[in-house]
């Protein structure tokens, strides 16, 4: 029984522990505030590992009506998402409390930093589509503070524009789930599809729409064309480790809510080949180009690691509509490696803006020379984004590519791979001169050559990220078969 219970635990525990630290006046006080944030952060990270090293556990908590039970699972895409997700908020939380010293209203943020992560593990948990529409549904509404945390108009306008676009993705998401409703057997995740062919025939054509409309609707949060707009507003002015968590994770449950409806209720069998799939893939296609395109034009640091993840995570939503085996696992192996990457690169965006206002990449000429470990790492990572070997990016964009070459002689088969690589070298060109002119140019920082300090704690989350992204490039068997054996349920 305990067991059973257990799987809420990872749920309950953010939450109910950020409605505390919102409340309770000894945990304002910044040295009770943080010693609880890191113990909060912790425990859930633990709970989780805990929670998926057991065998599938399954929790029906109560129904809504006889069709309509309120059900948590834990299946191999279950376990990916919640691991990444508590370990990325618990690196992320690390580094906060020194970045949040010049910010008001730290125990609000921390509320609702802590409130999305239980959210997070109730959608990725969710056994069902209506338990992960529910909190689908609520972690776009407790991301919301996060993104206008500064209360600043252009805070304000831009947090809007993240719940309009969210909300109204999930709306039209809506519309998927009416019809998954009617000609399905179950709501419940099933590898490879619930509908039912013999009421859906006739059909057919109303159905395929209802999923494209779904996918449009959830990819709304994964930033894909059209409804992308509200991720490069959000990012600036979100404090940094908001933007962490939003490109790093919140971007990862449209991707994962996308997974769950196209494999585990329509079925990819029924969009494989039809005009979902083909549009699918375009708009997948032109996202990538058109996010590193504009990258590469963005003056500003953060706006500009923003428009990075439009293009990055376009590439996940490209290896899920190739619908094959490679292409799946391309698309888990990038979910984990741009959370670290992205993760990591807007924790240096909030360090180096922090401690030397400059907000423009232009300004950051010579800046190695007083923040060497910090451009290090930039370094590193941008040379991982590019998908350069032995980085965990080239791993991913392998996989990604390959997908599409083993679809035969089609448009795609060689018009994927061709935006892969040249999305790859606009990343280069729009993140590689940032590390190399901190090192090699010839203009001194304005304020003087004497090094900046940072706190560990802010250095630690940004190193490890670092490293786990050489790494799991260097040593990716071990992940790369738990994706092949989640692929192989599905395709």
């Amino acid at each position: 029984m305990f067991a059973t219970f257990q799987i809420l635990v990872p749920i309950l525990l953010p939450i109910l522990s950020g409605i505390l630290i919102g409340f309770l006046k000894p945990l304002k006080k910044h040295p009770a505030q943080q010693m609880f944030l890191y113990i909060v952060l912790s425990l859930n990270a633990i709970a989780v590992v805990a929670l998926v090293l057991q065998p599938e556990v399954s929790l029906e908590l109560f129904r809504l009506t006889e069709r309509l039970p309120i059900l948590f699972k834990t299946d191999g895409l279950a376990r990916v998402f919640c691991t990444l997700a508590s370990l990325m908020f618990l690196l992320v939380g690390i580094y906060s409390p020194h970045y949040m010293d010049h910010e008001e209203n730290k125990s609000r943020f921390y509320m609702f930093y802590l409130m999305v992560l239980g959210f997070l593990m109730g959608l990725g948990l969710s056994g069902n589509l209506m338990t992960m529409y529910l909190f689908f549904e609520l972690s776009t509404i407790m991301s919301f503070p996060l993104v206008m945390h500064s209360m600043k108009k252009d805070a304000v306008a831009a947090a809007f524009k993240f719940l309009y676009y969210s909300v109204g993705g999930a709306s039209l998401a809506l519309i998927g789930f009416f019809f998954i409703y009617q000609f399905g057997t179950t709501l419940e995740f099933t590898p490879g599809g619930v509908l039912n062919l013999q009421a859906l025939a006739g059909n057919e054509r109303q159905v395929l729409a209802a999923v494209f409309i779904t996918i449009v609707g959830f990819g709304a949060k994964a930033g894909m064309f059209p409804l992308h707009a509200w991720l490069p507003a959000a990012h600036p002015v979100a404090p940094a480790p908001a933007s962490a968590v939003l490109s790093g994770v919140i971007t990862k449950a449209g991707v994962f809510a996308v997974i769950r409806f196209v494999y585990y209720l329509a079925g990819p069998d029924f969009i494989r080949g039809t005009w979902v799939q083909l549009t699918w893939i375009s708009l997948a296609l032109f996202t990538v180009i058109m996010g590193s395109s504009l990258a590469f034009r963005e003056p500003l640091l953060k706006r500009r690691l923003a428009f990075s993840s439009v293009s990055q995570v376009s590439y996940i939503m490209l290896g899920l509509a190739a619908l094959n085996w490679s292409g799946f696992v391309g698309a888990l192996l990038h979910i984990v490696f741009h959370s670290i990457s992205k993760d990591a690169l807007f924790l240096i965006s909030g360090t180096i803006i922090s401690k030397t206002d400059k907000t423009e990449v232009a300004d950051l000429q010579g800046l190695g020379k007083k923040m060497p470990s910090t451009l290090w790492c930039f370094l590193l990572l941008a040379i991982a984004m590019v998908g350069i070997p032995p980085t965990g990016g080239f791993i991913s964009k392998w996989y990604l590519a390959n997908g599409y070459i083993g679809m035969g002689s089609g448009l795609f088969a060689w018009l994927s791979p061709l935006a892969l690589l040249l999305s790859a070298l606009l990343t280069a060109g729009y993140l590689l001169p940032i590390g190399i002119y901190g090192f090699f140019s010839d203009l001194e920082p304005k304020s003087g050559n004497s090094k900046i300090t940072t706190a560990y704690s802010m250095l630690l989350p940004v190193v490890l990220l670092t490293a786990a992204a050489i790494l799991l490039g260097i040593f990716p068997g071990w992940l790369v078969s738990f994706f092949e054996r989640i692929a192989s349920t599905l395709l």
